[in-house]
């Protein structure tokens, strides 16, 4: 009688309790996930994420997603922040998305990069999105599943800041192939890593690594660097998590005011270029990153 183990001579178990265990870890996990619309494919889903909020994801996740758009990838972004988006601004999208009979139709930036946030769905940008846990949750699920994202090489998650509903939500219902955290150069650094680390750990999703906000002011003058939040811990954080420094953003003036403006594609991208390197040599090395 098949008792649902499929034994194999490598099986190292004889009563076959323990057996493939592995892949009853993959089929629980599979279990949570949601499909996506009919009319999509995504190939690649990063989240970006933090244990504290203020230090900058939306920031690196637009900086990203403009940067793999610029390499010529379709790319496109998935605000997660319901109550809190703010990627439309800093892209310069005004106005509600619009749907058809496939689903919602995501609205597309000046370069190309499609983007679905609650705040294209409310009257105005001002409207505050007062929903408990579960109605957040599912709206997040909903951006996956209604939404027509069509053919997506690289899609990066905004997630809200903290471990609770969801970033529960993004790592249980969508393929998640590896987060990106973001900190900054404060004392907190350590427990802001560490938190979303764990957090990630139990999940079973691989942290591809750190990036540093507001890392340090350069004087435009005589182009000293000072560390106005005091010195950074990240390379040490790192280390001992094992993890990759993925790049140090400072305290720019110009690429404040051009989220401000809408024009984050205008922004400088070199502050970010080898975490999009390392990012992208991870998911085509053939690392296996959803072990």
């Amino acid at each position: 009688m098949n008792d649902g183990c499929n034994r194999n001579e490598t099986c190292g178990e004889t009563n076959g309790q323990n057996c493939n265990s592995n892949e009853r870890k993959q089929s629980s996990k599979n279990s949570f996930r949601v499909k996506l619309n009919a009319s999509s494919s995504v190939k690649h889903v990063i989240g970006v994420v933090s244990g504290k909020g203020g230090v900058g994801k939306s920031l690196v996740t637009s900086l990203l997603a403009t940067f793999f758009s610029k390499k010529r990838y379709k790319t496109a972004v998935l605000d997660a922040d319901i109550t809190g988006p703010s990627i439309p601004k800093m892209f310069g999208i005004i106005g509600k998305a619009e749907g058809n009979d496939l689903g919602i139709i995501p609205r597309k930036t000046s370069g190309n990069i499609s983007v679905m946030s609650v705040n294209l769905l409310l009257d105005t940008e001002e409207t505050p999105v007062i929903w408990r846990g579960p109605l957040i949750a599912n709206t997040v699920k909903q951006f996956w599943t209604d939404v027509v994202w069509g053919n997506i090489d690289f899609m990066f998650v905004d997630m809200p800041p903290g471990t609770g509903d969801v970033p529960l939500t993004v790592f249980q219902s969508l393929p998640v192939d590896g987060i990106v955290v973001v900190t900054s150069p404060q004392d907190l650094v350590s427990m802001i890593v560490k938190k979303a680390y764990n957090m990630a750990k139990m999940m079973n999703i691989p942290v591809l690594g750190i990036v540093e906000n507001m890392s340090y002011y350069q004087c435009p003058d005589c182009g000293r660097k000072e560390e106005i939040f005091g010195k950074s811990k990240l390379a040490e954080t790192a280390a001992q998590l094992g993890l990759d420094v993925l790049g140090r953003i400072p305290i720019d003036p110009l690429l404040a005011r051009l989220c401000d403006e809408g024009k984050i594609e205008n922004g400088n991208n070199e502050y970010l270029s080898h975490a999009a390197e390392e990012i992208e040599k991870k998911l085509y090395a053939g690392e296996d990153l959803k072990r």
